[in-house]
């Protein structure tokens, strides 16, 4: 396998241009001979499939959901990013462009980054043009707020529910198009395979979730935009039917895998309650404009947080980050967190929680300015814990969020598999090892509206390949082994629980492979993986049958590809000798404690490339050049 980045020459500010100057079209009545699979309906999918449609691609869309705009890009609250300067504080498509390599700590693609900071602009004027319900200042204009990362306010949002409104926008713009017989949907579908013909990908192996039947689907191009992996550590903020199956399954057919240690730990969680729980519920990181984190001073303080006076409180991310305060990157204020309740500072059951308090803002700007900007957030968060944090601070602790790892893929969003396009979160393309809050909803939207219907065009023009029937011999086997699959599933009758052993999984990552993470832990894990997939595989019991609506076999499928994927993870993580972002190895910090990296060694993308069963991954590296900036220590103080 060789890894060609194909990043266009000359100026970074002009690649793109370039790059679209240069590439091979597509004419108008050329694009209806063509058909595009698109998996996933989240912001990347539906903007994708909606778009490419409106070029004349025919499309055909597919998703596990009853609807697509069930997609878990609804569940994004605080915002969407874009260099619009409406703020007049500085703000520009090269400032933007710096703090996402900047909080990806030198690990991304600097010429992919720049041109995701370039579309910016135009995603809010699409939105806009579609009635998303952005908020407004008082004379009209747009308004903004500040994330996490950066100092200036470009952070466009409708008030907790921004990826609703906006899965909203590109999902009407779906609609328009299967109206419009563009587009050809398929609700209820899970894929289940990859198909390759003649080195290209060709078309999915699907399951139809209610029926149980098992159907082929050819096309000219496959793209997947079936977002992040995180739910391999059971519990995270995704909806539990996220999962990492339909990259795995195209990794398994040849598409590198690039930098799967690379998981963010989102700093403002409702901590976890009990083992019942299932999932985590994520807490705005906009709330962190207004709200003060904070801990006791002294250890085994468990007094009322009404009886800790304000000199006994340890504002620790306005003390340590002065430059930033409550507003530091992701992963700074997940491990600074995990420090402080390390320290025995924790509040709330267990010590494993610290307060986001929100009493200096309402005393400054009035309890119903707070409603208007985070109502429905306070709302959710009173609902869960029985808590009002208007009058009481918020309680909140790190937990598994986004994976910034995903699907090697080019400067075309095309993985190592020609045919095979990835966008959004299912690649690892613009965020480094750390992702700057309200990027992935401009990333996802970049991708679909504005980056792939260019070039997927491109590559129609280069191909020869002509699409195959789906009665090919490569559908039938890949047919075969689904059916195989499931078959096996089924049959097992053991004692087990799927979700028993994906628990089992998930807490040996979050102690092994967690927030921190050092050599003996990681063997220690890639030690036991083995033999919780082997207790998988022996004793798991997956009642119905294949023939009818199963979510039983549904969930078993997706763990299986977990236990798989998971030693993959641990690998990459084992591998790379250095601290940055999210990945955070214990034994390479700085003496203050934060993350070391080794640009020497490690400036790279790990892309690895399957190598059959029993066999270990190869490793494959992509060097990250960077002309325009200089790799540089990190610091938010």
């Amino acid at each position: 396998m060789k890894l060609e980045a194909k990043i266009p020459s000359g100026p970074l500010e002009k690649k793109w241009d370039r790059y679209r100057l240069e590439m091979k079209l597509v004419s108008p009545a050329n694009k209806r001979k063509f058909e595009v699979i698109v998996v996933g309906t989240g912001l990347a999918g539906a903007s994708a499939a909606a778009s490419l449609a409106e070029l004349g691609y025919r499309v055909r869309c597919f998703c596990f959901q009853d609807s697509p705009r069930r997609a878990h890009s609804i569940a994004a609250q605080g915002g969407i990013n874009a260099a619009k300067n409406y703020q007049n504080d500085g703000d520009s498509v090269y400032r933007l462009f710096y703090d996402t390599i900047k909080g990806g700590d030198f690990r991304s693609r600097e010429a992919n980054v720049y041109r995701l900071a370039q579309v910016s602009s135009n995603i809010i004027d699409q939105c806009v043009a579609q009635g998303v319900p952005f908020a407004r200042e008082y004379g009209g204009l747009l308004a903004n707020r500040s994330f996490g990362g950066a100092q200036v306010s470009r952070t466009f949002y409708a008030r907790g529910q921004t990826g609703q409104q906006l899965l909203l926008g590109a999902y009407q713009a779906l609609c328009r198009q299967i109206a419009l017989g563009q587009i050809e949907m398929h609700p209820r579908t899970e894929m289940l395979e990859l198909v390759v013909v003649g080195g290209h990908a060709k078309g999915i192996v699907v399951r139809d979730l209610v029926s149980g039947q098992v159907t082929s689907h050819a096309g000219d191009a496959v793209v997947l935009a079936t977002g992040g992996y995180s739910n391999v550590f059971f519990l995270s903020t995704n909806a539990k039917g996220c999962n990492v199956s339909a990259n795995y399954r195209a990794y398994k057919k040849g598409a590198a895998f690039a930098n799967p240690c690379y998981t963010q730990i989102h700093p403002t969680c409702i901590p976890v309650s009990g083992e019942h729980q299932s999932k985590l519920t994520l807490m705005s990181e906009s709330l962190r404009n207004d709200g003060r984190v904070w801990v006791p001073k002294r250890p085994g303080d468990n007094r009322p947080v009404g009886q800790i006076p304000e000199d006994e409180r340890d504002y620790y991310l306005e003390r340590k980050y002065p430059s930033y305060g409550n507003l530091a990157p992701r992963d700074i204020s997940s491990r600074a967190a995990k420090e402080v309740c390390d320290q025995g500072r924790g509040v709330g059951p267990g010590g494993r929680g610290v307060y986001l308090d929100f009493a200096d803002a309402i005393r400054r700007s009035g309890e119903n300015t707070i409603r208007e900007r985070y109502g429905n957030l306070f709302e959710m968060y009173e609902r869960i814990t029985g808590e009002n944090a208007y009058a009481t601070p918020m309680r909140i602790y790190p937990a598994v969020h986004y994976a910034m790892g995903g699907l090697w893929v080019d400067y075309e969003l095309m993985s190592s598999l020609p045919g095979l396009f990835v966008i959004g979160e299912a690649n690892f393309s613009d965020h480094g090892a750390n992702r700057l809050g309200a990027s992935a909803l401009m990333q996802g939207l970049g991708d679909g509206y504005f980056i792939l219907p260019y070039t997927i065009g491109n590559y129609f023009a280069h191909c020869s390949q002509p699409r195959p029937a789906a009665s090919h011999p490569e559908f039938r086997l890949a047919e075969a082994a689904v059916k195989e699959r499931t078959h096996k599933f089924l049959s097992i009758r053991g004692r087990r629980t799927v979700s028993s052993i994906h628990r089992d999984l998930g807490h040996l990552l979050w102690e092994k492979c967690g927030m921190a993470r050092n050599e003996a832990s990681l063997k220690e894990a890639l030690e036991k993986i083995p033999a919780i997939r082997q207790e998988f595989w022996e004793n798991i019991i997956v009642p119905g049958e294949s023939t009818e609506i199963n979510q039983a076999l549904e969930y078993a499928g997706r763990v299986a590809d977990f236990l798989e994927f998971a030693e993959l993870l641990c690998t990459d993580a084992l591998m790379r000798r250095e601290s940055c972002g999210g990945h955070f190895r214990t034994e390479f910090q700085t003496p203050d404690g934060e993350a070391l990296r080794n640009d020497a060694e490690f400036a790279y993308v790990a892309a690895w490339e399957h190598q059959g069963e029993g066999r270990p991954p190869l490793l494959h590296k992509e060097p990250l050049v960077y002309e325009e900036l200089k790799m540089m220590q990190r610091s938010y103080k």
